[in-house]
């Protein structure tokens, strides 16, 4: 909770003023009791009518003191705990940029949604109560007490003496409620994974009629939520009446003693209401109190999640990459945060781009947590400006070796550089401008054509953009379009065929003018015709592109085929080189025979 406070250290005036403005309210609240003592006893009872207005008007001014004060606190709390939140909300957002994979595997995406939002809007809430009514409830029964004590001892310590009962069992409350309300937040985690997985799934539920099924699933997720919510809320809740039986003791031990004081006079009438009256207000602050203990167990809850995603580390050169800059982890490449500036003022000069040699020494790799090698001694060299096709089986490390090159994963042993230098010692923002990558998982976003294209390349001009289309070969379908360019599209391209928002994808990437394009099976959509004359255009292209592929049309023109089997390169080679050496690229290339009667190589 340390650490998650600490970005109210921002905002600590005005905190102070909040707190200072709430103290003048509570002030002239404890005084009023004593002031109407005053106007039962010296004025009532004396029937001196000066002193009932005197004291009167004394009382009515503070009353409108303590209405300004009120207003202000609340406006100076708001102040802090929007600000407070949308600092935090920054923050954690900024930092899950950074991750690497290995931290993102730790947190679902439906935790992370609820703890950017949930959770900092708990935090949030907190605030704004601690300022105004938690801080103000405990100095409200202290408060109440010690004016009880001097406006009369006896009776006072007859309220005195429930505070160690109460402050006892808030303790133990809090505890207990802490770890229930956390147990409430994983939970909602649970029911906020099942709405996301349906919501992406919906396609493929309906065409399944598993609509039943997974109304089914996420009711039991939901009736978790709700058992634990209840659990929680059930202990706070039945802390009122126990906390109302110890106050309601005081008060009528106030109540029998001080008619009986008043009998001896040994206190008087005025003395007596003025006690009373502290008692209510002890009773009515704390009648509130499972109400304040139910959020601030909550905002423990949500503190220590939240922490936790503080906390997390970001991976070697993920925050500085050599320029204090926070890099966003996305396909086409990674980009810095829009928030840090400009693409260009972020990447610096482009005179360090990279030329596109990539060399892999004996590189073994293994995924975090697991101890079994994904890759295992993997060796070769391409040149700048080759293109290298990466076949294998499912499972055989294709996907995996390609994340390496731009530092997605770390390699667990060997060397990778690239242009001759250890990547590892490169600034990673240099080397990811440099790389244009396609994942496997289409990914487009809300908004136009244009801006989607763009997005590989804020910077990119109208020209750009139509250039990287066509070698995409999508230019004439989206120039077909009534709207073109601007043609908007629906969450994750939905109004667009597998095949056009593959283009889109690649396109997006060959904006960037890439040094090193990685194609991660991003081929697989497009017809034989539109693939070839794809790949026509990348060779023309001077980067290094890096095609994972189960085709033989595809890997016939390449420069380098790397077979893999079982994380392992079995062979490496031009074509007609495999075809020659290795059984199983012969073996790939026979079962597509029916498919390929001419295979040409440009060797």
């Amino acid at each position: 909770m340390k650490l998650t406070m600490s970005y109210l250290t921002k905002y600590r005036v005005a905190a102070i003023a909040a707190l200072v403005m709430m103290l003048i309210e509570l002030a002239v609240e404890l005084s009023q009791p004593l002031l109407i003592s005053k106007i039962i006893d010296q004025g009532i009872r004396q029937q001196d009518n000066a002193v009932v207005w005197l004291w009167g008007g004394v009382l009515v001014g503070s009353a409108a003191v303590a209405f300004l004060a009120g207003i202000l606190s609340s406006f100076f709390a708001s102040h802090v705990s929007q600000g407070f939140a949308f600092d935090l909300r920054d923050k954690l957002y900024e930092k899950v940029q950074s991750f690497t994979y290995e931290v993102f595997s730790r947190f679902p995406t439906s935790s992370l949604i609820t703890r950017l939002t949930g959770d900092v809007t708990q935090l949030q809430d907190t605030i704004f109560m601690g300022l105004r009514f938690m801080t103000r409830i405990p100095l409200v029964v202290i408060g109440s007490v010690l004016m009880a004590l001097v406006v009369h001892v006896k009776l006072g310590l007859l309220l005195a003496v429930t505070l160690p009962f109460l402050v006892f069992f808030m303790i133990w409350l809090m505890r207990r409620a802490s770890a229930l309300f956390s147990t409430v937040q994983s939970r909602l985690d649970d029911v906020n994974g099942v709405i996301q997985e349906n919501l992406t799934g919906i396609r493929l539920i309906r065409v399944f009629v598993r609509m039943g099924h997974e109304i089914g699933r996420f009711a039991s997720f939901s009736g978790t939520l709700m058992r634990s919510t209840v659990k929680a809320l059930r202990l706070t809740e039945t802390s009122t009446p126990f906390i109302m039986i110890i106050v309601n003791a005081g008060i009528l031990a106030v109540l029998w003693f001080g008619r009986i004081e008043i009998s001896t006079g040994d206190a008087t009438l005025g003395e007596t209401v003025a006690v009373i009256n502290y008692s209510l207000r002890t009773m009515g602050a704390l009648s509130a109190l499972s109400w304040i203990m139910v959020s601030f167990s909550r905002a423990r809850a949500s503190s220590a999640r939240i922490g936790e995603v503080l906390a997390a580390s970001e991976g070697p050169g993920e925050l500085t990459g050599g320029n204090g800059l926070v890099p966003v982890q996305e396909e086409g490449g990674v980009r810095p945060s829009l928030s840090k500036g400009t693409d260009r003022e972020r990447a610096g000069s482009n005179a360090a781009a990279l030329e596109g040699k990539v060399e892999f020494r004996q590189v073994s790799f293994s995924y975090p947590g697991s101890d079994i090698k994904v890759l295992e001694d993997i060796s070769f060299t391409v040149q700048p400006g080759q293109r290298v096709a990466i076949m294998g089986a499912t499972g055989s490390g294709k996907s995996s070796l390609i994340t390496l090159i731009p530092r997605l994963y770390e390699c667990g042993s060997g060397v990778i550089r690239v242009d001759g230098k250890n990547h590892t010692e490169m600034d990673i923002q240099t080397l990811r401008h440099s790389i244009g990558y396609v994942p496997q998982e289409v990914l487009l976003f809300t908004g136009s054509i244009r801006e989607n294209i763009a997005w590989g390349n804020e910077q990119a001009t109208d020209a750009d953009i139509e250039q990287a289309a066509a070698a995409a070969q999508i230019h004439q379908t989206v120039a077909a379009l009534p709207e073109g360019y601007d043609t908007k599209l629906g969450q994750r391209g939905v109004n667009l065929s597998g095949g056009q928002k593959q283009r889109l994808t690649i396109a997006r990437a060959l904006v960037r003018k890439p040094a090193i394009l990685i194609l991660d099976d991003s081929t697989s959509a497009l017809d034989a015709v539109t693939e070839g004359r794809l790949l026509a255009e990348l060779k023309k292209l001077s980067c290094t592109t890096f095609l994972i592929t189960q085709k033989i049309s595809s890997t016939a023109s390449a420069d380098l085929i790397l077979l893999l089997d079982e994380g392992r390169l079995i062979a490496q080679g031009t074509h007609d080189r495999l075809m020659e050496e290795s059984a199983l690229y012969r073996k790939i290339y026979e079962s597509q025979s029916g498919g390929v009667q001419h295979v040409q190589s440009t060797h």
